[in-house]
């Protein structure tokens, strides 16, 4: 339960945070705590492979994380990874990627597979990062399996492991390069041996940037400005949030950033936030020369992911269709935080867009938006809830959107986890309307058939000044 990879994409206009989940040992959230599988993950020179050693007998085993490309929304796994063990196949079935033996009978209790690592960007996942100078860094989270009795059982699953009842234990890895150390946690070492599915492994050497406030692994090929504004930026950001929220989840995080290449008429920025990590993945030819424009979105961008270390971290959402608290509430966070810093910014644009994107995707239920591959949803109408909330809070004591956020973070900051109900409880509270709470459950819920009705109503009570222009909002 934490956020996942947030991708935009746009071609000179804008063109995800859902929950990975925790990895179960089976379908029974009675067993005990030993890890489902014992892995060892190898790099050779240009060989990869994933030998399995899996803790009891079942006919299939589903790996946790089985995400969509996405841009094609095909699986990524059946092409990048293939099952070498005689008998016994990956494939992708239902929402899953499975191991099955292929004879009906129990998959051997050791498994090698051969890998293809490729840094193709995932919907609201962790992908693999790939330096142009060959260093590669995989996520531990894609290993994690669990077992399962029968495809049956599969077709029964729930499209989020967060719904599914189940023990925290992870799967155990070992990771090992024959060239050299690798390094996790910030560290090199000869040999990792984790228990830990929220993490990245990194394979080779690429340039590593030691400061006060930040670590930074930049792809070599990474256009200079953009590596010189997230070294300058990202610690004034963390500065600024930790004044107005308190500590968050770590105080010197490291950044690893991948460049994908100048591809032509595109501007792509991805990433997200692991406990004291931040990977990023840019691409495109538009960000290949500095631009003032290019600029303020890259500095939102960093200043959407450092959010997370608080909201997302700090504390986070309780199952994936809830990540609208995290992904909108980290939207308005970087917009006032951005304008905090650079006066000029114009943050009336930024949340215009969020308005008519939360228009034009909530006639569908919001908080069903991830099953529909339209992740967009949890940020634009999350972010509108917190214009209400910030609104709400600003009538109420004076207070802005941090004020709203740090009551709920100190409310939590021991169970960790902020439920849509004490969301919608705070607001509530704040604004003593509970017809707030109540029309934006009905959005998350429902839909809406008329949206723009439904947030226009919404900003009458809250306090937000705008006006109609035919089916748009648009902010005064």
């Amino acid at each position: 339960m934490r956020p996942g990879w947030v991708n935009w994409l746009y071609i000179l206009a804008i063109g995800l945070v859902l929950a990975a989940c925790s990895t179960p040992l089976s379908d029974n959230p009675a067993n005990d705590a030993r890890p489902a599988a014992d892995i060892a993950i190898t790099r050779d020179h240009d060989r990869w492979t994933a030998d399995y050693k899996l803790s009891q007998d079942a006919p299939v085993w589903v790996f946790t994380h089985s995400s969509l490309e996405m841009r094609t929304r095909a699986p990524w796994r059946p092409k990048q990874w293939h099952a070498v063990t005689a008998g016994v196949v990956l494939e992708h079935f239902g929402n899953w990627d499975i191991l099955r033996a292929t004879s009906g009978g129990n998959v051997p209790r050791q498994v090698r597979l051969s890998l293809e690592p490729a840094p193709v960007l995932l919907e609201a996942d962790y992908p693999t990062l790939h330096f142009s100078d060959g260093a590669t860094a995989l996520y531990s989270g894609a290993f994690g399996v669990f077992p399962l009795p029968s495809l049956e059982a599969v077709k029964k699953l729930p499209d989020d492991l967060n719904d599914y009842p189940m023990a925290d234990a992870t799967v155990r890895t070992h990771w090992r390069d024959s060239s050299g150390p690798v390094l996790v946690n910030g560290q090199r070492v000869t040999r990792a041996d984790e228990q830990d599915d929220d993490l990245y492994v990194l394979f080779g050497t690429p340039r590593v940037k030691q400061g006060a406030h930040l670590v930074t692994v930049s792809d070599p090929a990474l256009p200079l400005w953009i590596s010189q504004s997230l070294e300058d930026f990202a610690p004034r950001i963390a500065d600024t949030y930790a004044g107005r929220l308190g500590p968050g989840q770590t105080t010197r995080p490291t950044i690893m950033i991948t460049w994908m290449g100048p591809t032509p008429h595109t501007i792509s920025l991805g990433g997200s936030v692991l406990p004291g990590l931040i990977v990023m993945t840019l691409e495109g030819e538009g960000l290949l020369q500095f631009s003032p424009k290019t600029l303020t979105y890259d500095r939102w961008f960093i200043a959407h992911e450092s959010a997370h270390f608080w909201l997302g971290q700090t504390v986070h959402f309780e199952t994936a269709h809830d990540s609208w608290i995290t992904e909108g509430g980290a939207d308005l966070m970087a917009v006032r935080a951005v304008k905090t810093l650079d006066p000029s910014y114009d943050d009336r644009s930024n949340l215009q867009g969020e308005i008519d994107d939360c228009i034009k995707l909530g006639g569908k239920p919001v908080a069903e938006a991830g099953t529909r591959g339209e992740h967009r949803a949890f940020y634009a109408c999350g972010a509108v809830f917190a214009m209400v909330a910030e609104a709400s809070q600003k009538k109420a004591s004076g207070g802005d959107w941090f004020d709203f956020v740090k009551s709920l973070i100190d409310a939590h900051r021991a169970d960790h986890v902020l439920t849509r109900a004490a969301w919608l409880g705070q607001l509530t509270k704040v604004s003593g309307d509970p017809s707030l709470a109540r029309d934006i459950a009905s959005l998350l819920d429902n839909g809406a058939s008329d949206p723009a009705a439904l947030l226009a109503a919404l900003f009458d009570r809250a306090g937000i000044a705008y006006r109609r222009d035919g089916g748009k909002i648009v902010l005064q």
